[in-house]
C-alpha cells in the first residue's frame, strides 16, 4: 500500500508524497486524515494535508526519501521502497511538475526550487536526517541538499548521475528527441512498443524502458499523453546541463554510494572520479542495466545497494 501525504514546497508549490507500507490501522471516524489508497498514479486520492505532519509509522525504522529522474514519478520506485519499508519509514516525492504534484505554468523550475522542496519535505514529513535516494536529476537534487544541509541529510545514494556539463548540444537533443514523439499514442501497448522499441534512442528492444514510460502517460479525449509538460521538462533539464557540479559533490560530508549501471549514462571513469571527489564515497555497477537501473535489474538494484544501507544502520 501507498499513503498520499501532500506538502508543501518552494514558492507554495503542492507536492504529493508517498508512504510506502502499511501504517498502524485507525478509526476512519476519528482519523480521516490516515486514508490510504492502493499506489501512487492509482484509486480514489486522499484529501490534503497541510503544515508538519509525523506520519504513523515513523518510528519503525531510519527515514528515506526517493527522488525520480526527469519525466519520472513516485511509482518507478515502489518495489524499491516496498522493499524498503521492511526496516525504514519509506517515502518517494512526485517532484514539482511531475507525477501528481502541481504544474505550475508560470512556476520555477530552476535548482534552488527542487533542492528547496526536498528540504522542506524533508521537514514536514518529519524524516530527517534520512537516507537520500535519487536517480539522474533526482539525485542531483539530493546532492545539492546534503551539501546545502547536512543536518537533514545522513545518508546519500547517486544512481546513475553525471556530475560534468553536458552543455548546449545535449539540451538541443532532448528538445528534437520531444517533438519526434508520436503523441498522442493510441494506447498503451503503442507506449511500451514506441519507448521500448522505436525510439531512436533505443539501441535494442527494451521491454523495461517501455513500461517506465507507459507509467508517465495518462489517457486523454484523443489518446494517452504523458503527464507533464515536456516544455517544463526542458525548463527543468535547462537549469543544470550546461554547468558541472563537482564542487557541490565535495561539499557533500556524508556516507555516499554512487551507483551506474553498466550501459548506462554515467561512465565508469566517471563513477570512479564521483567516488574520489566525495569525502566519503563508495562505488557500485549494476550488469544488464541501463540508465534506468532500478527498473532495468530490480533484483540487482537491491544487492547492490543493501550491505550501504546496513552500513548506515549499524553505524
Amino acid at each position: 500500500m501507498a499513503r498520499r501525504i501532500d506538502v508543501t514546497g518552494a514558492g507554495g508549490v503542492r507536492l504529493a508524497a508517498w508512504e510506502f507500507g502499511d501504517p498502524p490501522k485507525t478509526d476512519p471516524r476519528t482519523d480521516p486524515g490516515t486514508d490510504s489508497e492502493t499506489g501512487p498514479g492509482t484509486g480514489p486520492l486522499s484529501g490534503p494535508q497541510s503544515g508538519p505532519h509525523t506520519a504513523p509509522g515513523a518510528g519503525d525504522g531510519p527515514g528515506v526519501l526517493l527522488l525520480h529522474g526527469l519525466m519520472g514519478r513516485a511509482s518507478h520506485w515502489a518495489p524499491t521502497a516496498r522493499w524498503l519499508s521492511g526496516g525504514h519509514r519509506a517515502v518517494a516525492l512526485d517532484q514539482r511538475g511531475h507525477g501528481r504534484s502541481d504544474k505550475p505554468p508560470r512556476g520555477s523550475y530552476t535548482r534552488e526550487a527542487y533542492v528547496e522542496d526536498v528540504e522542506a519535505a524533508l521537514e514536514q514529513l518529519g524524516l530527517g536526517p534520512a537516507v537520500l535516494i535519487g536517480h539522474a536529476m533526482g539525485a542531483l537534487t539530493a546532492w545539492q541538499l546534503a551539501a546545502k544541509r547536512p543536518d537533514l541529510v545522513r545518508g546519500l545514494i547517486i544512481c546513475d548521475m553525471r556530475a560534468s556539463a553536458l552543455g548546449a548540444a545535449s539540451q538541443h537533443t532532448w528538445t528534437e528527441w520531444f517533438r519526434a514523439w508520436p503523441v498522442p499514442f493510441a494506447t498503451l501497448a503503442d507506449v511500451r512498443k514506441w519507448f521500448g522499441e522505436d525510439d531512436p534512442w533505443v539501441e535494442r528492444p527494451n521491454p523495461s524502458r517501455g513500461e517506465w514510460y507507459a507509467e508517465v502517460m495518462a489517457e486523454s479525449p484523443d489518446g494517452w499523453r504523458p503527464v507533464f509538460e515536456p516544455d517544463q521538462m526542458l525548463r527543468s533539464r535547462e537549469t543544470w546541463v550546461y554547468d558541472a557540479h563537482w564542487e557541490e559533490l565535495a561539499q557533500v560530508r556524508c556516507p555516499t554510494l554512487v551507483v551506474r549501471g553498466l550501459d548506462g549514462e554515467l561512465g565508469r571513469a566517471e563513477a570512479q572520479e564521483m567516488v574520489r571527489v566525495l569525502p566519503r564515497g563508495q562505488y557500485a555497477e549494476v550488469a544488464d542495466a541501463g540508465h534506468l537501473v532500478h527498473y532495468d535489474q530490480p533484483e540487482a538494484w537491491r544487492a547492490a545497494i543493501e550491505p550501504f544501507l546496513d552500513s548506515l544502520r549499524d553505524a
